[in-house]
């Protein structure tokens, strides 16, 4: 009959000594390690978000010294990357000052305030660079997938993951057999598909469905339903709804109030598809514009988000509104127009002349929906053409997105166009300038991306969509039909 095997320190008739509270930590604390990871960060991950030590939550982070000799290298200048690098700097030099030895790594739910616990660690040693697959020793990122495989080797029970916006680094580190991936805390969702589109088509069967149980009303010359079910507990504030019917009028409505108990309830809309409700000349062809419209022409929606493929309308609706509520409404005093100068093909170089003039080049939308709107009207002639488009070009201004900070937009009508190249610094530093009464709409095409490192989940327009989801001074609307031409429909389907 086997034995059976004594603890430490126990006796014949007495039981086992229990373990002490300090024993208790050090064997919790050694569990924890165990199953938290270890994140290696590039030097990209901080130019992309400087922030991003404190994303990690329980798990820790090492820094290899190549890291911070690049984050050196890139401090100078104005740019986007500079400022995101000196932030970090500061960052980590506020973290490690206050520490009294790097050996255990510093401890961060002190320096981010609950939002992560894990620990951060400084390369304090040098690292021998055994790569094989003839990589080159003296290439920065040779040596920080280097750390990596020193890393998994020391720690062997514990997973150590290399974390890069550089996909080719990302690459060579799993053919080493080493775990990489990329930066995602920045992403807002993983499918862009879960996108609101901002607007519902009822179903046909839908008033005889919900018939009885709908209440409605008259206010003037709208007309207001409240409505109960599992289709209200999907709806969202400024959400359209829209059925037609075939031959009679189409039903146009918006849900202005969400309420648990009391229901949904909704609110019906100027029909700018009529002439006689044209914008500046300007109708709208489907229900996605007339979305558009009744929420551009709104004055109590401060902030829009406007989506769509090339020719959907998004420029052309925005301006003609725009210049409707400055010029003729006089609700706002000017009309500011400005966005991201990423070029498509190869820069072109410096450019001359003043803020607006170098903005210019960048503004050909702005132009050639400014030739349409200024065409609506027939009956004024060459001469009042000209005059209403001194007058327009008086009061739309061009600015650069690189001298928005510090400013304050009092009483403007603001359009962001391509916003989908703005990260989500650069988003909310352009809408923290809004003053009272300002109106603010962001255009884009989140499938038209030029800047690098930015993604349809990570994309600053993405972000302000899904953030602004619900409030009820704001709305969203995705156009779905391209109106410029057959020949451009054809094209955004089939290239």
């Amino acid at each position: 009959m086997a034995s059976k095997a004594k603890l430490p320190g126990a006796q014949k008739g007495k039981a086992a000594p229990r373990p002490s509270a300090t024993q208790n930590g050090v064997l919790r604390g050694m569990m924890e390690r165990l199953t938290q990871k270890m994140f290696v960060l590039d030097t990209n991950v901080f130019m992309h978000d400087p922030t991003c030590l404190f994303r990690f939550e329980e798990h820790d982070i090492f820094i290899p010294i190549t890291v911070l000799e690049e984050l050196d290298n890139h401090k100078r200048g104005h740019e986007e990357i500079a400022r995101n690098v000196r932030q970090a700097t500061r960052m980590l030099d506020e973290i490690v000052t206050g520490a009294v030895s790097l050996e255990g790594g510093v401890r961060l739910d002190g320096p981010s305030k609950g939002l992560a616990t894990g620990r951060l660690f400084l390369q304090t040693e040098a690292i021998p660079n055994d790569l094989s697959n003839g990589l080159l020793a003296g290439k920065n990122d040779n040596q920080i997938v280097a750390v990596v495989k020193h890393l998994q080797g020391k720690f062997p029970d514990r997973l150590v993951v290399l974390v890069s916006k550089d996909i080719n680094m990302r690459i060579k580190a799993r053919a080493l057999g080493l775990k990489a991936q990329d930066y995602l805390n920045d992403k807002v969702l993983e499918d862009t598909d879960l996108l609101p589109t901002g607007i519902l088509e009822l179903p046909p069967d839908f008033w005889s469905r919900n018939g009885n149980g709908l209440e409605s009303w008259k206010k003037r010359a709208t007309t207001y339903y409240t409505l109960h079910g599992k289709l209200a507990e999907s709806m969202l504030p400024n959400q359209f709804l829209f059925q037609d019917s075939g031959g009679s009028q189409p039903f146009y409505a918006r849900v202005v109030k969400c309420d648990p108990v009391k229901g949904v309830t909704l609110a019906t809309v100027t029909d700018y598809t009529h002439h006689k409700n044209a914008v500046w000349g300007i109708t709208a062809r489907n229900p996605e514009q007339n979305a558009a419209l009744n929420l551009l022409m709104d004055p109590e929606i401060d902030f829009i988000t406007l989506l769509g493929q090339a020719g959907t309308g998004k420029t052309l609706l925005t301006l003609a509104a725009a210049l409707e509520q400055t010029l003729e409404r006089k609700t706002y005093s000017e009309i500011i127009m400005t966005r991201v100068t990423v070029p498509v093909g190869e820069d072109i170089g410096f450019l001359p002349g003043t803020e607006e003039e170098k903005m210019t080049p960048w503004m050909g939308a702005l132009e050639d929906n400014l030739d349409v709107l200024n065409r609506t009207d027939d009956e004024v002639g060459e001469w009042g053409r000209a005059a209403t488009q001194d007058l327009i070009r008086s009061r739309v201004k061009i600015k650069s997105l690189n001298f928005m900070r510090g400013r304050t937009f009092i009483n403007k009508f603001l359009i962001l166009d391509e916003a989908q190249n703005l990260t989500s610094k650069q988003v909310r530093t352009l809408v923290t300038r809004a003053g009272s009464g300002t109106k603010i709409v962001c255009l884009g095409n989140i499938a038209q991306i030029d800047t690098p490192y930015l993604t349809e989940g990570s994309s600053g327009l993405t972000y302000v969509v899904t953030r602004f989801m619900g409030w009820e001074h704001s709305g969203h609307v995705t156009l779905q039909r391209g109106e410029r031409s057959r020949l451009a429909d054809r094209a955004a389907e089939v290239l």
